[in-house]
């Protein structure tokens, strides 16, 4: 391993020279294949953080699907069901528990995982490598790759693929540094341990939550750890199926992350699981199309004849009130906030997307609305105590 990695140019080609460095020891990556750049070592470093952290707090395998600095999917290794694989596009394939992992943290969000960056918990098996040789991907990391995972992966991109191995045993110094403006900033890395123990204080008067929650509420507090704030958080079974990142208010962040709930949630409706697609249409239009179809402007859609391009046949839309209803029979869903509600409002927007459990610190002067909203709706809601900002 080297001590130091000099890059084509940082966030942007006018940003030269551009490098990664130690300065102690050797780098705790090597690059088997391609040429990493700058935001992609970004994406990579703290997707990895990400992946490692689930792992050591569910024992299940997991994957982080990263664009620009956030997570745009992350999920452990659980089964997938036939719906599930047919709405991650994975076939009849067999899928390693890793494979699973990675196929949920890719379908949280199709559109912003396009050209991601992706960060496995263990080393990449062939199962996991053929998955993410179909998608459209910038790089991975891992701990290790199989000979065969490492071939597949090579292959891509016309042999570029970026591929980082990373040392799993690496730790970090405890304090850590970054210039803004030619000014050092100096920190405490947060090292903070989310596990169970963090939701033992229910503030509602429903405090019933099953392990499957306590697990999805761990995962959308790791993940919100490794996510740009403001940041919301929504996950179930398993997999984080909506993030709302980087907003200035906690309202924009809940709705948007939700609007993407919502959206993973209709993919699953039967009338998109029969869109009559031509054949050899590329993945990510189809991916494009159907969020088309899903929103409000598909009607806008058939009136241009748009259609013609991507069906056979004219399918039928799905109505506001077929995705009402549709929406209205998800359940069971997990928030997390890195920072708590400022107000009830955030609760009424997560309860139309089936959210029955809330992690959030707390410490609101209103936190007497926000426990108000939630127990007139019957969602369980612990107080963390623990703020996630992330910069």
């Amino acid at each position: 391993m080297a001590k130091e990695l000099e890059l084509k140019y940082g966030c942007n080609p006018n940003q030269k020279p551009s490098r990664i460095f130690m300065t102690e020891g050797e780098l705790p990556i090597e690059v088997l294949n391609g040429k990493p750049g700058y935001i992609n070592f970004l994406d990579a470093l703290n997707s990895w953080q990400l992946v490692k952290e689930l792992k050591e707090a569910t024992g299940l395998p997991a994957a982080a699907s990263f664009k620009h600095v956030s997570p745009a999917g992350a999920a452990v290794g659980l089964p997938l069901t036939d719906v599930l694989r047919k709405i991650y596009f994975t076939g009849d394939q067999p899928l390693s528990a890793l494979a699973c992992a990675y196929a949920r943290a890719r379908g949280a969000d199709r559109m912003s995982s396009y050209g991601d960056f992706i960060a496995l918990s263990d080393i990449c098996d062939a199962d996991t490598a053929n998955l993410i040789h179909k998608e459209v991907s910038d790089g991975i990391i891992a701990p290790g790759y199989t000979a065969e995972a490492l071939e597949i992966l090579k292959s891509k991109r016309k042999g570029t693929y970026n591929i980082i191995q990373i040392d799993p045993s690496y730790v970090p110094a405890a304090i850590e540094h970054k210039q803004v403006y030619g000014i050092t900033f100096e920190q405490g890395r947060n090292d903070l341990k989310i596990d169970a123990g963090l939701l033992e204080h229910m503030v509602t008067k429903n405090k019933d939550l099953p392990e499957a929650a306590k697990r999805d509420l761990i995962l959308s507090l790791i993940t919100l750890k490794y996510t740009q704030s403001n940041s919301v958080c929504y996950a179930k079974d398993g997999q984080v199926i909506g993030v709302g990142a980087g907003q200035q208010s906690r309202i924009h962040c809940t709705r948007l992350a939700g609007n993407k709930a919502d959206v993973w949630y209709l993919r699953q409706h039967k009338k998109v699981l029969e869109l009559p697609f031509r054949e050899k249409i590329r993945r990510a239009d189809r991916d494009n199309t159907i969020d088309v179809y899903i929103s409000d402007d598909y009607m806008d859609v058939l009136a241009d004849g748009m259609w013609e391009q991507f069906f056979t046949r004219k399918p039928e839309p799905l109505t506001r009130e077929e995705k009402r209803a549709w929406l209205d029979t998800l359940t069971g869903v997990s928030l997390g906030s890195d920072a708590f509600f400022p107000f009830g409002d955030n609760i009424e927007r997560a309860h139309k997307s089936g959210v029955a459990y809330i992690a959030q610190p707390g410490g609101s002067i209103r936190d007497d609305n926000v426990i108000e909203t939630c127990d007139r709706y019957g969602i369980a809601m612990a107080f963390t105590g623990i703020r996630l900002f992330h910069h």
